[in-house]
């Protein structure tokens, strides 16, 4: 028998805006509510939870990413929006709830206390749940990074990757420096700010690993009659210490005395050879560490010296989160 409850396309609409649900699963949860506005907001919720039980074990590795900064750039939050599709993760509705959650987590320190804030009259958790019966896809936040600072810059590439830098004083033109080097954490994937904050126990097994790679295509090198990779003893700054490289110092004398040249022009060479020997022992660092990175706008130089070249101003930390 079908139904006596009447709707109005104007209750229809204002579910609809308040849920993002489509017209007609916004119309069958008022009749169902029996014209109740509360009630279809409550039936739209359960069946957010039917889909989302249904679709628990789903991989939401798709999405957005988004980045905001507060008034004054002291504080930026970066958060993945996850999904289960590229279409869904580019959707205009999708993307707009992904930075309305994000204008809302700028007010959080931690990912478990941004879940648990009101959103619209539900718990963001809760939200995601009802946008999850409203998309069809499992929702879920992927990632929550906060950063605080004096001054904080964001950079986000075509909502898959959002970075966040902070400094330590708002130098002049430091907007300019702050995005320069956010592209730099979003395009670089670096994971530490200096080789400095490695643990020996990681550097090591870095070295091991790495050295037994160079190794194995060293003999394939080998048997095809071609020129061996250099098998490097240390991978990062952190392994340099003075005796390593007083060492390596004699070692380079060494060779320039075997090669014949005049002891007077050793002086002329050897910085050269000291920065090649630390370059090709600190390629973690190059690639694991900000700071020692080349930067992506001038090879040749590194990212401290392009935050140096702005005076008295260092990085404090800096955050990236990205889809999948």
């Amino acid at each position: 028998m079908e139904s006596t409850v009447k709707v109005t396309a104007a209750e229809v609409n204002k579910l609809r805006q308040a849920t993002g649900a489509g017209m007609m699963d916004c119309k069958k949860a008022l009749v169902e509510a029996g014209g109740d506005f509360d009630k279809a907001i409550e039936v739209l919720r359960k069946k957010g939870q039917k889909v989302a039980e249904k679709r628990a074990d789903r991989d939401s590795s798709e999405g957005a990413a988004v980045a905001k900064l507060n008034a004054d750039q002291t504080a930026g939050v970066a958060i993945v929006l996850g999904c289960e599709t590229d279409f869904v993760g580019k959707n205009e509705n999708f993307v707009k709830l992904a930075n309305d959650l994000a204008d809302l987590a700028l007010n959080y320190n931690t990912k478990e206390e941004f879940l648990a804030a009101d959103f619209g009259g539900l718990t963001v958790a809760d939200k995601l749940v009802e946008q999850t019966g409203v998309i069809g896809e499992k929702l879920d936040i992927t990632a929550f990074e906060k950063l605080e600072a004096p001054y904080v810059g964001a950079y986000v590439h075509i909502n898959k990757i959002a970075a966040l830098v902070g400094l330590s004083a708002k130098v002049d033109n430091a907007e300019v420096l702050v995005k320069d080097v956010a592209m730099q954490v979003a395009s670089m994937g670096a994971t530490t700010l200096s080789y400095k904050d490695f643990d020996p126990a990681y550097v090591a097994s870095e070295t091991e690993a790495r050295i037994a790679v160079i190794e194995k295509d060293n003999e394939e090198l080998a048997r095809l009659g071609k020129t061996l990779k250099n098998v490097p003893k240390y991978i990062s700054m952190s392994q340099l210490t003075p005796e390593v490289l007083a060492q390596a110092e004699e070692d380079a004398k060494a060779e320039l005395k075997a090669e014949g040249k005049p002891e007077q022009i050793w002086d002329k060479i050897l910085p050269g050879k000291m920065d090649r020997f630390v370059s090709d022992n600190t390629t973690l660092d190059k690639e694991k560490c900000l700071l020692d990175q080349n930067f992506i706008k001038d090879e040749k130089s590194t990212v401290a010296k392009y935050v140096a070249s702005y005076g008295e101003v260092e990085i404090t930390d800096f955050k990236r989160a990205s889809v999948g």
